[in-house]
C-alpha cells in the first residue's frame, strides 16, 4: 500500500508557517539521541501499536524515521486507524540533513 508523502523540503517550508505540522519520530531512543528534529515526539515503531492514540487526528503529521520505511509501515498502521491526516517523511532525517540542516548528525 502506498502512503502519502512529503519531502524535507515541503516539511521544511510548512514547519516555518504558523501552523507546522507534528513531527512522529518512530525511529528507537538511541537514534533519536544520535539526532532529531525539533519539537519531534518520539513514538518508536514497535511502540505505536499501544501508542497512536497520543497522535492528534485533526492537525497535518508527519511520520520520520532514518531513510523512509519505518515511518511509511507508521503511516500506513494509521491509515488503518482511520487517520487521514499523516504522512511520510520521504527520505527521512537522513535526507533532512543533507539538504535542509547539514548540522544535523549523520548516521
Amino acid at each position: 500500500m502506498a502512503v502519502p508523502d512529503i519531502s524535507v523540503e515541503d516539511l521544511n517550508q510548512q514547519l516555518q508557517g504558523a501552523t507546522p505540522p507534528v513531527i512522529i519520530d518512530v525511529r528507537e531512543p538511541v537514534e533519536y539521541e544520535i539526532c532529531h528534529l525539533p519539537n519531534a515526539t518520539l513514538i518508536p515503531l514497535g511502540t505505536l501499536p499501544e501508542r497512536f492514540t497520543e497522535i492528534p487526528r485533526d492537525v497535518p503529521v508527519v511520520v520520520q524515521c532514518h531513510h523512509g520505511g519505518r515511518s511509511a509501515r507508521a503511516v500506513a498502521f494509521l491509515q488503518q486507524q482511520g487517520y487521514t491526516n499523516a504522512v511520510n517523511l520521504a527520505g527521512g532525517i537522513h535526507a533532512w540533513a543533507l539538504r535542509i540542516d547539514p548540522s544535523v548528525r549523520t548516521y
